[in-house]
C-alpha cells in the first residue's frame, strides 16, 4: 500500500514531467498556414506574389522555399508567431494551406518536431 508520502512524490515527478513535456506522447498542437519562412515572416504572401509572379499561396509558398532558399514554415497569424517545421516533405504536401500540426515544439532549437499535419476545417 502506498504511503502518503510516496503518493505525493509520484504526483510531484509527474508534474515536473508534464512542465518539461517529458512523457511520451505528449505533443502539442498547433494552428495556422503553411507559409515560406520569407513570407512568414512579413506576415503576407503580397511581396512574394510580385516576386514569383505566382497569385496563389501555394504556388508562393513553393516558389519562395526554391527561389529564396526559404524552409516551409507553420505561420500562425492569430498569435503572429512563426514555427520552422523538421519535415519539410511532409510540410510541401499542405504549402498554402490552413492546417494543424502536431509535434512537439523545442524553444531551444526554434524548432516543432511535427508528428502530424492535417488539414484544418
Amino acid at each position: 500500500m502506498r504511503t502518503a508520502k510516496s503518493f505525493a512524490k509520484s504526483i510531484m515527478l509527474l508534474g515536473c514531467m508534464l512542465a518539461i513535456g517529458a512523457i511520451p506522447g505528449s505533443a502539442a498542437t498547433f494552428n495556422g498556414e503553411i507559409y515560406d519562412s520569407p513570407c512568414a515572416a512579413m506576415g503576407s504572401h503580397e511581396k512574394g506574389f510580385t516576386m514569383t509572379k505566382t497569385t496563389t499561396a501555394k504556388g508562393c509558398t513553393i516558389a519562395c522555399v526554391n527561389m529564396m532558399n526559404g524552409k516551409y514554415t507553420l505561420y500562425d497569424a492569430t498569435s503572429n508567431k512563426t514555427y520552422q517545421l523538421d519535415d519539410q516533405d511532409l510540410a510541401k504536401k499542405f504549402a498554402g494551406q490552413k492546417v494543424t500540426v502536431t509535434g512537439d515544439y523545442s524553444a531551444q532549437k526554434k524548432l516543432l518536431h511535427v508528428t502530424k499535419i492535417e488539414p484544418s476545417h
